[in-house]
């Protein structure tokens, strides 16, 4: 279940991001609300993940993530280039988030 609840809060974390993005500087009252909201329930499940899951690992994962699904929806919604260099990163942390959760229980 640790998986399940680290994967919603990776979609919160996302949701965070985009509407951090669009309430500038929280100066947009709607974005604003959901960008508290989205933290509040992204962090929530976070800390149910980290009941079984060890911190380094939860905590990466959710952050890694996060910051891949708000890159790839960052270049969707807001026409972000991802450039040669920044691809090759992103494939990175993937590469570190499965090495992580292939040795979760390792």
């Amino acid at each position: 279940m640790a998986w399940t609840y680290l994967s919603i809060a990776a979609v919160f974390e996302v949701a965070f991001a985009l509407s951090t993005n669009a309430s500038r500087g929280f100066t947009r009252l709607w974005p604003s609300v959901v960008a508290v909201t989205t933290t509040i329930v992204s962090v929530y499940f976070l800390s149910l993940s980290l009941k079984t899951l060890d911190v380094g690992v939860g905590y990466t994962i959710w952050t890694g993530l996060g910051s891949l699904g708000t890159v790839t929806l960052g270049a969707i919604l807001y026409k972000e280039h991802i450039t040669t260099p920044k691809a090759i990163s992103f494939m990175a942390i993937i590469g570190g988030v499965v090495g992580l959760k292939l040795t979760a229980g390792a």
